[in-house]
């Protein structure tokens, strides 16, 4: 448990800093991108259609990480609280979790990721996507960033 605790915090760090060291701007314009409707700190995004989030990176972030070697993700039917870890991506740069921006139930997995992680490289926001989440706490999108929001906060990285 304790490795698996020091292991994250690595990988947070390792993170963090590929994003300090990469400060970009999103390759994606804010004004012409429909499908990532909220945005967390950490970065990742949702999608929020009825009840079901869509998540996985921004773009950012993958432009951050670099050349994605590895993403490791949760089951369906696996359920996580706000905040809580659900994955793992791995680049040539960095390791680091992934969080979930919303409470919720998994109803589906990218399994194409598993074969095919570079697609987070060339469309994180698009089909790329890691997870979707039935949501159980809507009020929990009241925390998360608009694309407005979310683009000064890179902007300030």
């Amino acid at each position: 448990m304790a490795a698996s605790v020091m292991m994250r915090s690595v990988a947070r760090r390792s993170f963090e800093k590929a994003i300090r060291l990469n400060s970009v701007a999103p390759a994606t314009s804010f004004a012409t991108r429909g499908f990532a409707n909220y945005y967390t700190p950490a970065h990742e995004y949702c999608k929020v259609e009825g009840n079901i989030a869509t998540v996985g990176i921004t773009d950012f972030a993958q432009s951050a990480l670099g050349d994605i070697v590895f993403v490791d993700l949760p089951e369906v039917d696996d359920e996580f609280e706000k905040g809580d870890s659900f994955g793992s991506v791995e680049s040539v740069k960095a390791a680091s979790d992934v969080y979930s921006p919303l409470s919720g139930t998994v109803t589906e997995v990218n399994e194409d990721l598993s074969d095919s992680p570079e697609k987070v490289n060339s469309d994180a926001e698009g089909d790329a996507w890691f997870i979707k989440l039935e949501i159980s706490d809507e009020s929990e999108l009241d925390d998360l960033m608009s694309a407005e929001e979310y683009k000064a906060h890179c902007e300030s990285q």
